[in-house]
């Protein structure tokens, strides 16, 4: 029964074919006058019993001898039902009369119109369901507003009932023909004149990861509308992303390592020191960027005699680890403290360990320095392979290449993995890895000299 045109919800009901030449229609269309699909359906549940009483009548009536006085009458009735949907703008509207009328009811004066309720829009759902929702981590914030604003610069803002599988498909295919580099560099490009530039010049295009991660954003918004009645169906769901460019990361080589080391540093929002001493604690712990930005100094503890880093949730921030798992101490290599990594604790100003950092409006600390590391790949030549994250892989694949005798659910606590071998040894005493094992683990971690010519300290 309902139908959407434009932002506006009508009812439409099709004419039983018994009755078309009778009443001359094939079919009923009524403006509900609204948006929202709850009200809409309750309208339309009036308009729905009012046709079906018409319907009924004009069965009974077609036998009598003055079938064609009755039917004309039924035919009034028919075209006045839009004058029913006129009660549908007023606050208060009352039980629409189901009997039959005979003649076209008298004219009355029109109520005053009540404001019409705003339609919410794409916009507006982000802010009320992701920005503004106090449970929403940072990086939710930060992946989903980047997602709506990219589908705001392609299509621009709409009610959120009216985005359907048309336009979700529409998005998918855009974000496959944009170029990797979008939101690295500044540009003045429309979203279609930079597809049709990677297109001309050959350049590398969003993977099918990237595009599944901006669907997955919009996927998960959509289930918070879904669960309001907000709208009828989610359309981010049930798309395949296999057919985009799939990039692959991978560990650092030696000679990559060099040529990042003797990298000039060309960023003015994130200090040259600050990012060799980041890049130098990623390489020789495996620790995600987010988690060495957010290190407060507190973090930076002795366990068993052992000077550790501690990952953990801040309450005050609302910062947590990426997993469960993510929550754990991992021991500083004897490279960092070499460096100087506990004079942090002195000499840097503030609650947090690392200087020059600042927290983004998304709440992202560091994020000035995963932009500022994209470009400088960029600039030196780097593989798309080879991101911040590489490092984790670096430390990943030398742990598990050592011959040293460390053991594969050491490396899972240090890396914050969940354990490979579910085994109920590994689920039931993974606490008993004692910190002078993790120490043995992290040790092994090794690379030539050429790799941090740039030591901070």
């Amino acid at each position: 029964m309902l139908r959407v045109r434009g932002t506006t919800y009508h009812f439409r009901r099709i004419v039983p074919p018994a009755l078309r030449t009778a009443l001359n229609r094939r079919e009923i269309w009524v403006s509900l006058k609204t948006g929202y699909q709850n009200e809409a359906r309750k309208r339309a549940s009036i308009l729905h019993a009012r046709t079906t009483e018409l319907f009924m009548q004009a069965h009974s009536v077609l036998a009598e001898p003055d079938a064609l006085n009755r039917l004309e009458g039924l035919r009034v009735a028919l075209r006045d039902l839009q004058s029913v949907s006129q009660s549908f703008s007023v606050p208060e509207t009352g039980s629409v009369p189901v009997s039959a009328p005979m003649s076209k009811p008298q004219r009355q004066s029109k109520p005053a119109k009540a404001p019409k309720t705003a339609l919410l829009m794409l916009s507006g759902a982000l802010k009320r369901f992701v920005l503004n929702n106090p449970h929403a981590s940072a990086d939710t914030r930060k992946a989903t507003q980047r997602a709506v604003d990219l589908f705001l610069q392609a299509f621009g803002d709409a009610p959120v009932s009216i985005i359907g599988g048309e336009k979700a498909g529409a998005f998918r295919d855009l974000l496959f023909s944009l170029p990797a580099s979008l939101g690295k560099r500044k540009s003045s490009f429309t979203l279609e004149e930079e597809a049709q530039r990677a297109k001309e010049e050959g350049l590398q295009t969003l993977s099918g990861k990237s595009v599944k991660n901006h669907m997955m954003r919009l996927s998960a918004l959509w289930n918070q509308l879904l669960q309001r009645e907000l709208v009828t169906r989610n359309p981010w769901t049930g798309w395949s992303f296999e057919n985009g460019q799939k990039t692959v990361r991978r560990s650092w080589t030696t000679k990559e390592l060099a040529l990042l080391a003797s990298a000039s540093w060309h960023s003015t929002s994130v200090p040259e020191q600050t990012f060799r001493l980041v890049t130098l604690i990623a390489a020789y712990t495996g620790m995600r960027l987010g988690e060495i930005c957010t290190l407060r100094k507190e973090d930076l503890q002795i366990i068993d005699g052992i000077l550790c880093f501690l990952i953990r949730p801040h309450t005050e921030t609302g910062w947590a680890p990426k997993t469960e798992a993510g929550t754990r101490m991992v021991p500083v290599h004897s490279k960092l403290i070499k460096a100087g990594v506990l004079a942090l604790k002195e000499t840097t100003k503030g609650p947090y360990l690392l200087p020059g950092l600042e927290t983004s409006k998304q709440g992202i600390r560091g994020a000035a320095l995963g932009r500022a590391f994209s470009l400088l790949k960029i600039r030196i030549g780097l593989p798309a392979e080879i991101t911040f994250h590489s490092f984790r892989h670096t430390v990943s694949t030398q742990l598990r290449n050592t011959d040293a005798n460390i053991r594969e659910i050491w490396i899972d606590r240090l890396l914050g993995h969940e354990a490979t071998h579910k085994s109920q040894g590994t689920t039931t005493y993974l606490t008993g890895i004692t910190t002078a094992n993790l120490r043995q683990t992290i040790e092994t971690i090794s690379y030539p000299e050429t790799a941090f010519r740039k030591i901070p300290f």
